[in-house]
């Protein structure tokens, strides 16, 4: 990872004198993504602007990258990972003359033109100016992993990996996009599929779309732009599941043996869950040395996902941080602001905080690392996310999916959503737009809303929370190959491989216990545990007397778009105790927008702002759950009884059981759970101590926490 720049003069116009100081501005903005060299190139209507993080050939490795006869000049931000391969492609009279991985994307440039990036595996952003025809390429990979955004008018153009970047130049706008922000349905979870392109928050901020080439025309500032790669639409109708898990199994070998190659130190964030322990595993030898990070929440302690991967980091054999997030823990409201704009999106949470806290304790523990690996974009595409959407089965995901299909089609069609306001529904599907109910069309709706997601949401934050300690995040899920073989499965086989993600189970099964491979997916931040997180957001919206919501209600544009009055009210009204409700995350992310809005005007310098004490580890066999949570504790003796309005019930086949509060279905409680064998047993006469006795040791604590969130969520109440 790196931070590349520069600023380019159109309609053959030459650079102005004050460009030497715009240049060193976006050196000084970028330097937290490349600590460890900085270049700039200037000369013509072109200046170019690098600040390097040496992963490979430190030693070799420096750009700008110029071509032997000086007509192509390249600076790129990210990994060129089958770079030995390409190089063996290219002509024999062809020389590498750098160690850099970059370098073989100018050479392929000039063998192959616009076509340079179709065999091209990685992830990058990249700038290159072609002197001789007096153009400049801009092109990013096919999931957008590193950032390259750009503002633009009619006498020059000016580029930066971090928007932040842009505000060097004087010209560019610094205003908030409230209408833009408002229009985005992943910013709002609408209950919709995201079909909207990918929104850069900010006015008169352009981004390079993932998997585009951009090609500007520097004489008259004439634009094109080239999709060098689409999500296939076609379904392998001639392979089993066999072959689809064995050619998995085989393409994240292959992306995880690429993506842990480096001549520095390479750490994992461990979750305990599948994903993260294949990669860990899959490393092979290369893990020998490899320091793993896991976040001990409250959340991760609730739904087990510490211990798990304290747990398969001994087994595997490599060292696991478990960073302690005390149940005190809150960022003060300057911490919040420095997070805000290093990540520069609203959608900045206490997900995102954990991620940037992990990485700041593994660059002080380690200073020698310099890229991290993640499990992260596995969920996306090979059905990770069925049941965290109250899916039972594949039949009940295609429902929950065919909902917002619905949803996104009436999005574009209001005059008709009043027909669908409420149940029962007498108009058909087909009435909204023409469309036929298609099962395959929906699911592929569902792949393109994932693959917006993760551009909006996913690579944005995991490349800005890993550079703000000078670390690179490495994705190995993201290859293009494996999200192409899952795109491919065909209709037929999708409950098969699709559902819970088997395709994955399967084919990693052999390489990790049983423990792992089968563990049902905990989200690593929603699920058990969240009020922890959402009540730390609650006191800091409440730190300082409000000061953040009184920053944000005060913003340029905030007047126009949000209720100030009903913000302050909604926050009073707000329990000290749990609460899972989404709306506080919501009201987060309406403050945010507010504060970027003010932050714009100001773009003040992140090394101005104290990100605030790294946190520490826990070590030594210390008392977890005392450290992590302050639950009270529940007195053996007293005996729990259901509320009057709950009812504990089950389907007919007595598959799935459900706890219902007043009518409405609350929570779906999973056959086999300690929790479910305690709260059948519930008959308001045992004693919480005899009702948790049959669970075990190992399924006490789960069952026991369980039990004081429905206590304190008024499902439960002490008979008596």
């Amino acid at each position: 990872m790196c931070g590349i720049a520069g600023i380019a003069r159109l309609g053959s116009r030459t650079l102005g004198a004050g460009t030497d100081a715009v240049l060193d501005r976006l050196a000084d903005i970028l330097d937290h993504r490349g600590p460890d060299e900085r270049e700039i190139l200037r000369d013509d209507a072109v200046g170019l602007v690098f600040t390097r993080l040496a992963l490979v050939n430190p030693e070799d490795g420096s750009q700008p990258l110029v071509s032997d006869d000086g007509s192509l000049v390249l600076v790129a931000n990210g990994e060129v990972y089958n770079h030995r391969e390409l190089a063996a492609s290219l002509p024999g009279g062809v020389r590498m003359k750098t160690g850099s991985d970059c370098e073989v994307l100018l050479h392929l440039y000039r063998e192959h033109g616009l076509d340079f990036l179709r065999d091209v595996r990685g992830m990058f952003a990249l700038i290159l100016w072609d002197r001789a025809r007096n153009q400049l390429v801009l092109a990013r990979d096919r999931f957008g992993i590193k950032p390259l955004y750009y503002h633009r008018d009619d006498a020059r153009i000016v580029l930066s990996s971090e928007i932040k970047g842009l505000f060097a130049d004087p010209a560019t706008p610094r205003r908030f996009d409230w209408e833009g922000a408002l229009a985005t349905p992943l910013l709002a979870s609408a209950a919709t599929f995201n079909d909207a392109p990918v929104c850069t928050w900010f006015e008169g901020v352009e981004l390079v779309p993932a998997a585009t080439i951009e090609h500007i025309d520097l004489a008259d500032g004439r634009t094109t732009r080239h999709r060098y790669w689409e999500l296939p639409n076609d379904a392998d109708e001639g392979a089993d599941a066999e072959e689809f898990i064995g050619r998995y199994g085989e393409l994240l070998e292959q992306s995880v043996q690429e993506c842990v190659t480096a001549d520095t130190e390479l750490g994992l964030f461990l979750s305990g869950g599948i994903d993260s322990s294949a990669v860990l595993a899959l490393a092979g030898d290369k893990r020998a040395g490899m320091h793993t990070f896991t976040a001990l929440t409250g959340g991760t302690f609730d739904n087990g996902d510490a211990e798990h991967a304290a747990w398969i980091a001994r087994e595997l054999g490599v060292p696991n941080h478990q960073v302690l997030f005390p149940p005190d823990h809150v960022p003060t409201p300057d911490e919040w602001l420095r997070l805000l704009w290093l990540t520069e999106t609203p959608m900045c949470g206490p997900e995102v905080y954990y991620k940037h806290e992990l990485h700041r304790f593994a660059r002080e523990a380690r200073p020698g690392l310099r890229g991290m690996l993640l499990g992260a974009a596995s969920d996306e595409f090979n059905g990770g996310y069925a049941r965290d959407m109250g899916a039972r089965d594949w039949p009940s995901f295609m429902g929950v999916l065919s909902l917002l299909d619905r949803g996104t089609r009436l999005a574009r069609r209001p005059a008709a959503r009043h027909w669908w306001a409420q149940e029962p529904y007498f108009v058909s599907e087909k009435a909204v737009d023409g469309l036929e109910p298609d099962g395959d069309r929906i699911y592929r709706a569902y792949l393109d809303s994932e693959y917006r997601q993760i551009q909006q949401y996913n690579v944005w934050h995991e490349d800005r929370t890993a550079a703000g300690s000078g670390i690179e995040a490495r994705v190995p899920f993201l290859d293009h190959r494996l999200v192409e073989l899952c795109a491919r499965v065909p209709e037929r086989l999708r409950p098969e491989l699709l559902w819970d993600k088997r395709i994955l189970r399967q084919a990693v099964g052999r390489r990790l216990p049983k423990r792992i491979a089968e563990r049902p997916k905990v989200p690593f931040f929603y699920g058990d545990g969240t009020y922890h997180s959402y009540r730390m957001l609650v006191r800091l919206m409440r730190a300082d007397s409000g000061a953040l919501v009184e920053r944000a209600l005060a913003a340029p544009g905030a007047a126009d778009f949000i209720d100030g009055d009903r913000v302050r009210a909604h926050l009073a009204g707000i329990g000290e105790g749990r609460t899972d409700s989404p709306s506080v995350e919501m009201l987060m992310r309406v403050l945010n927008m507010g504060l970027l809005a003010e932050l714009a005007v100001h773009a003040p310098r992140l090394e101005d702002r104290s990100a605030g004490p790294v946190l520490q580890e826990i070590t030594g066999g210390a008392p977890v759950s005392g450290a992590v949570t302050d639950l009270p504790e529940l007195p053996g003796e007293r005996v729990p009884a259901f509320a009057e309005n709950v009812l504990l019930l089950t389907d007919p086949a007595g598959s799935d059981w459900y706890l219902v509060k007043d009518g409405e279905i609350e929570f779906v409680l999973r056959t086999g759970s300690p929790t479910l064998e305690v709260l059948r047993a519930v008959d308001g006469k045992s004693p919480l101590a005899d009702l948790l006795a049959p669970v075990g040791e190992e399924g006490e604590q789960e069952a026991r926490t369980d039990v004081g969130n429905l206590l304190d969520l008024g499902f439960l109440a002490w008979a008596g």
